[in-house]
């Protein structure tokens, strides 16, 4: 069950957490979530599972900053979010979709317990113009069945910022304690 844009007011300072909040942008059932004025986006030109991927950085200005197609772009929502006893989900907004920009690619799941920031995976499918502070995406939130035990990853738990995959932490342990790994995790800011 999906709740409402009323019971997801009701649960705010409890079960929800949305910081900031603004009751705007609460829907019928979902809330609409923004986008930062950060983006990453990968230097490498194969991306390797078993090890962190250089990454640049990106500032949107406040004109917008055109993104092109055949080019993930990772990006973050302004607002911070906590869920407890529920599954947050996250979906593109239709508006931005008709746009051809697609803002999750596959990971809109998010796991009862998650804390942080959600990182936005970014596909244009033609070039289109974002803006920072843009309504880009909806988080909703299910109901859930059963025992659980709520999410506490090293990876992306309480991040503060735009998190590349970290799938090689999986895949390899022994590498999240290697510090050329951890090296290679260095940012140059570009501002456009």
């Amino acid at each position: 069950m999906i709740l409402s844009g009323h019971e997801i007011r009701e649960q705010l300072g409890t079960n929800i957490v949305i910081d900031p909040f603004d009751p705007a942008r609460l829907n019928p059932n979902s809330y609409n979530l923004s986008l930062h004025d950060e983006l990453l986006v990968y230097e490498e030109v194969v991306l390797d599972m078993l090890k962190p991927n250089r990454v640049r950085r990106l500032t949107i200005p406040p004109q917008g900053l055109v993104l092109n197609p055949h080019q993930l772009y990772l990006g973050r929502t302004i607002e911070r979010t906590e869920t407890h006893n529920l599954v947050p989900m996250i979906e593109g907004r239709s508006s931005i979709g008709r746009l051809g920009l697609f803002v999750h690619v596959t990971a809109g799941f998010g796991d009862v317990g998650f804390c942080g920031y959600w990182t936005l995976e970014m596909f244009a499918v033609q070039p289109v113009r974002v803006y920072p502070g843009v309504p880009i995406c909806q988080i909703f939130y299910h109901q859930i069945a059963g025992s659980y035990t709520e999410y506490d990853s090293d990876k992306y738990q309480h991040n503060h910022d735009i998190q590349p995959s970290m799938i090689f932490k999986e895949l390899n342990p022994a590498s999240s304690n290697d510090p050329q790994l951890q090296l290679a995790f260095g940012m140059e800011r570009v501002v456009n």
